[in-house]
């Protein structure tokens, strides 16, 4: 998923451990639009035919219905081909891994038009996806879930840089999870203790395209359906699961800070905010968790 992994159980085996990446990497192949057998990339080329998916695919496909309602379109999985033409075609991982698409592809597509049945999945011509970041997060709470169910005490699954805790914590309180500093991959930024739920952290500075003050990111703005133009370099946020806690990064990079930070605790969530000063902006929660 662009990145690493790191997975930590109280309480269990190393067999245990081993189950919990074999379901990150079945994660990986079933939802990379890197992998032109994954099931994201056979709906993406589907025109319209129906596809039979994991059950792993369904769920991916209501967190991100779920993720477009709860952020009122912000989070937008539907932009691929838009963040192809920004020029981001090939795996971070793996530069000879590139994505392809239809002729049809189209951006924005039809979100609220997918439909799954029984475990077989219409998606209307045209609208293609890309998990992103809420794959990310999705497979940190799957893992947490996987692990506790087969009787772990605790988990700590950070995939890709988004992280979900859940059980009991090493020091038997909360688990201690570093914030990104932006300007210093080695450094933290922020340090939070949080005893269940997730950290996601969104950066416009990863993955970027093209040199100089014109240069395109990742992040994409729906309304304009261009890369997000934002002081804000990376939006952090604390919620009740990763997949949840990655889509309420995007809103960050498209409103203006005091709304965005003072609208998260209506949600259940916390945020934290650094601007290209490196400047910190904080909801007013965000102190409940140091």
């Amino acid at each position: 998923m662009g990145g690493g992994a790191t997975i930590t159980l109280v309480g269990a085996s190393a067999d245990l451990l081993d189950a919990c990446f074999t379901l990150a990497d079945r994660c990986e192949h079933r939802w990379s639009r890197f992998w032109p057998d994954s099931d994201i990339s056979r709906l993406n080329w589907a025109e319209g035919r129906p596809i039979e998916v994991d059950a792993l695919t369904v769920r991916l496909l209501d967190s991100m219905r779920d993720a477009g309602r709860l952020t009122a379109g912000a989070y937008d999985p539907t932009l691929l081909p838009l963040l192809l033409q920004t020029g981001y075609t090939a795996s971070a991982v793996d530069p000879a891994r590139i994505t392809r698409l239809p002729t049809s592809a189209r951006a924005p597509g039809n979100l609220a038009g997918i439909e799954s049945r029984d475990g077989v999945v219409f998606m209307p011509i045209g609208t293609t996806l890309d998990p992103g970041g809420i794959g990310k997060g999705l497979t940190a709470d799957l893992v947490c879930e996987f692990a506790l169910d087969a009787g772990a005490w605790g988990v700590m699954a950070e995939i890709g840089g988004d992280i979900a805790v859940a059980g009991t914590a090493p020091d038997g309180a909360a688990w201690r999870l570093g914030v990104e500093n932006p300007f210093d991959l080695s450094e933290r930024s922020a340090v939070v203790r949080l005893s269940q739920g997730a950290l996601a952290t969104s950066s416009q500075r990863k993955k970027r395209f093209g040199t100089g003050p014109g240069d395109r990111h990742h992040l994409l703005d729906p309304a304009r359906l261009a890369s997000a133009a934002t002081r804000i370099q990376t939006v952090s946020v604390i919620a009740s699961c990763g997949a949840r806690a990655e889509a309420l990064t995007k809103p960050g990079f498209l409103r203006s800070p005091d709304d965005y930070l003072a609208w998260l605790p209506t949600i259940g969530a916390a945020g934290l905010l650094i601007d290209d000063a490196g400047a910190q902006m904080a909801s007013e929660n965000w102190n409940l968790y140091l």
